[in-house]
């Protein structure tokens, strides 16, 4: 892993925990970061209200990128076909064999996807090409949104959630099968008794509450859990992965096997550590929070940058890379008002037990 240097700038730190700014862009609003073994990190832009200009770049500067992985890729405009360019891309992710995944639901505004394009791409990072498309139509609806991915490197197989509708959906690798799970259970819908409250209101858009499902998603580090959440409240769930891949293993039998952890942060994204500690957001409340494997919740890091933290990487180093992207700022959930403050970034801290 070959550590640069970054800006720390002051913070409101727990546990001694500094940010480290990573990257800016003063214009364009991004979700994900994925950061490969050799230090190479990325990141993507949704199409979404607002400038946009590329799908998915990588960072080649704190305020510079180039698209990923060409221009062609990511010149998409409605009409082209969105097949082999990005549409809308939510996610992207490195596995443990250097392999970045990207996940686009092609689903502009999350309102409809866009001609059968939501697709999760493959990349072979030592060449930079393209090893695998996995596509989804006929499998899922055009109200979908494919949101983010973790990837079992030893068993062959690949976990999205799908928070548009409420679903997880398992891919398996080698022979290109594709099922979505749970999508009738309540571990993937948003608690209808929660009200999410964000930076002093209630959480809404054209005046009506906000209620997003099945999104953050987590994999343990052995491959035998699947954690994952609804983005709109505080509730945690989790499943043994043996489950998801057993395509003898009728729906109603699964969905009794889906654990409810109880109440933790409202979060976006999540990630495990090589000890089993869950990292978490809090956008409630500009935080981070590390979950420890006895389900015991710890606040890490608080400071006033965190703008809805979203998407997470960790480093073999001891890193954890945060991307802000300020969802709750968008004018949809603030009667029009656009109160997004650039720049969107990413940053990275350094936890006590790395």
């Amino acid at each position: 892993m070959n550590t640069k240097n970054y800006q720390s700038e002051p913070t409101t730190t727990l546990n001694n925990i500094e940010l480290e700014h990573v990257f800016s862009d003063d214009t364009y609003q991004l979700t994900g970061v994925a950061v490969s073994k050799d230090g190479r990190v990325f990141t993507c832009y949704p199409l979404w209200p607002g400038p946009h200009k590329w799908g998915v770049v990588e960072i080649v500067g704190p305020d510079a990128c180039n698209p990923y992985p060409d221009e062609q890729w990511n010149s998409w405009k409605h009409g082209d076909d969105g097949k082999n360019k990005w549409v809308c891309v939510q996610a992207v992710y490195v596995d443990d064999q250097n392999n970045l995944w990207v996940v686009d639901p092609a689903c502009p505004n999350m309102e409809e996807v866009y001609d059968s394009s939501f697709k999760l791409v493959k990349f072979n990072l030592k060449t930079n090409s393209i090893e695998e498309v996995y596509r989804f139509d006929g499998i899922l609806s055009n109200k979908s949104y494919i949101n983010d991915v973790r990837v079992d490197t030893q068993r062959n197989f690949a976990y999205l959630t799908n928070s548009n509708e409420g679903g997880i959906v398992v891919i398996d690798l080698e022979s290109g099968t594709i099922r979505e799970l749970l999508s009738h259970h309540y571990s993937v819908r948003h608690d209808s008794s929660f009200k999410l409250i964000v930076d002093g209101k209630e959480f809404k858009k054209n005046g009506e509450p906000v209620h997003l499902q099945s999104d953050g998603i987590a994999l343990t580090r052995d491959g035998e859990w699947l954690y994952y959440k609804p983005l709109t409240d505080n509730k945690l769930y989790r499943i043994k992965t043996e489950y998801l891949r057993d395509e003898e293993l009728d729906e109603e039998k699964c969905e009794a096997l889906a654990e409810d952890l109880g109440s933790f942060s409202v979060t976006d994204g999540m990630i495990f550590d090589k000890n089993g500690n869950l990292y978490l957001g809090d956008y409630q409340n500009y935080k981070m929070v590390k979950v420890t494997p006895d389900h015991r919740k710890e606040d890490l890091v608080e400071d006033e940058r965190l703008i809805w933290p979203d998407s997470y990487a960790i480093t073999d180093d001891g890193y954890l890379y945060i991307s802000c992207s300020q969802i709750n700022r968008q004018p949809d959930y603030n009667d029009g008002e656009n109160k997004r403050t650039t720049p969107y970034a990413i940053y990275r801290m350094k936890w006590p037990d790395a």
